[in-house]
């Protein structure tokens, strides 16, 4: 999943630079996030949340001669590192919002790494402060962050879907394998392999018929994204009742991946963010 995870990371913040408009970063910096010279990450958890009615956006932009100078606090970003580049969104006024491309070697921005997590801890996450960071303009994602977000929302949430069906087909395997273990009892269990594999077959079909579509409403996307999660929380559990005792130390396998189900859930969007903007 930490691998999963970071790719991620880097496939939504590619996912802001193929979409923007700002000439610069499309033909300086686009072929280098492209070939993998420069790293990607995204920094929206936050601004996601601040579009569903969950939080206040935690950073604020002023403008000033060439660009704006970023301040605030973003709790959690993750697959940083000096070289690595984040794209986040800060409100200018109460009317407009300004979508920025950040390098974190950028003056002025602090990198706290964050650890301690469940699991996941290997995703080089920090928290980033901006204490007067001046962001010039050939590094604007959009003048129009709420359009903006419009644009790049159904591809955020796609790209995550896959992170959730990885770790439901290793729960499978890891069924399949200890299928004969105890003289085969694990075949009174009320979840078998084939269920969760026939869930798998079921979320990927949605998902193709939903690509097959000229255009869909990101709602539709995040539906899916939502069953994903509570499959991928199934698929895990149920590996551990199978695995038993063996699943419950707490290097194996099984309850690394109970562990990341549960990063999974709490991914922004998180199953409660999916909730709500889904019952709307």
């Amino acid at each position: 999943m930490t691998t999963a995870f970071c790719l991620w990371c880097h496939l939504a913040g590619l996912t802001y630079i193929r979409n923007t408009n700002n000439s610069t970063i499309k033909n300086r910096l686009l072929p280098l996030f492209e070939n993998g010279e420069l790293l990607a990450a995204t920094g929206l958890s936050n601004p996601m949340k601040y579009y569903a009615g969950l939080e206040k956006l935690h950073l604020c932009a002023e403008e000033t001669d060439g660009g704006y100078i970023l301040s605030g606090v973003l709790p959690a970003v993750s697959n940083l590192e000096e070289s690595h580049w984040f794209g986040t969104i800060a409100s200018v006024s109460e009317s407009k919002r300004v979508m920025f491309l950040v390098p974190c070697n950028a003056k002025g921005l602090k990198l706290k790494e964050k650890a301690g997590f469940l699991g996941v801890n290997g995703s080089a996450t920090y928290a980033c402060q901006f204490d007067q960071v001046f962001i010039p303009n050939e590094y604007v994602l959009a003048e129009n962050a709420d359009e903006f977000v419009e644009l790049i929302r159904p591809k955020f949430i796609l790209y995550q879907i896959p992170l959730g069906i990885g770790i439901m087909k290793a729960s499978t395997d890891s069924i399949h394998k200890v299928k004969s273990r105890q003289n085969g009892c694990n075949q009174f269990l009320p979840t078998q392999a084939s269920d969760i594999e026939e869930t798998i077959h079921q979320i990927e079909e949605k998902l193709e018929q939903l690509l097959k579509k000229e255009s869909f409403h990101w709602k539709e996307i995040a539906k899916i994204r939502l069953e994903t999660a509570y499959s991928t929380l199934e698929a895990t559990q149920a590996s551990m009742l199978h695995n038993g005792s063996a699943g419950y130390l707490q290097c194996c396998d099984p309850s690394r991946r109970l562990r990341e189900a549960y990063f999974f859930a709490n991914l922004t969007p998180t199953i409660k963010h999916l909730e709500k903007v889904l019952s709307n």
